[in-house]
């Protein structure tokens, strides 16, 4: 018996809500939302970051890093979202370590091309989008959320940072993605 088209729809993103429930996310707590806009406080997040440089191996340097290639060959839980920043020149790809991993608990990298970083703490405006990781889809999220920051009248500071919460095998019309640009508060 052949699965109809709305059955399949269904089962594929329980399966995919699925996996992306079994990872912990970074901490925030929302201090107001607007539709698909949100504005969040974020504690200071530990994370793991390297450059990116066109496509290069830059997650699976940062994924052997979580399974084991660090100094104390300590395997750490993959947390989501994977985190991006910068631009094509200058592009960063981070994984946010768990929650109760301070930097200085952290091991330290065998790779030279990575580091353990601090970020610090911070209200973000945040847009909740859809589709696939590329350049069209995170300029026309980045635009909306700045015209949506421009009719509140806050300001912001920084580059935006994306955040991918969901495996490559996703179907795009199911991924999780964010846009989060620092508010400035008074």
């Amino acid at each position: 018996m052949a699965l109809s088209l709305a059955a399949l729809t269904g089962l594929l993103a329980v399966g995919c809500g699925t996996v992306r429930a079994g990872y912990e996310t970074a901490p925030y707590q929302v201090v107001r939302a607007d539709g698909k806009f949100e504005l969040r406080d974020y504690p200071a997040l530990v994370w793991v970051e390297t450059s990116v440089h066109g496509s290069d191996d830059s997650f699976m340097r940062l994924f052997r890093f979580i399974g084991g290639d660090n100094a104390a060959k300590q395997k750490i839980s993959m947390t989501t979202p994977v985190y991006m920043a910068g631009d094509n020149t200058n592009a960063t790809m981070a994984f946010v370590m768990p929650k109760n991993m301070s930097a200085s608990a952290a091991p330290k990298p065998n790779d030279a091309k990575l580091s353990v970083q601090e970020i610090p703490g911070g209200r973000f405006a945040v847009l909740r989008y859809r589709g696939g990781h590329n350049a069209k889809n995170e300029a026309a999220a980045l635009a909306k959320l700045n015209n949506w920051l421009a009719q509140e009248k806050l300001k912001t500071t920084g580059g935006p940072i994306y955040g991918y919460f969901d495996p490559p095998w996703t179907p795009t019309f199911f991924r999780r993605n964010e846009v989060m640009l620092r508010v400035l508060t008074p």
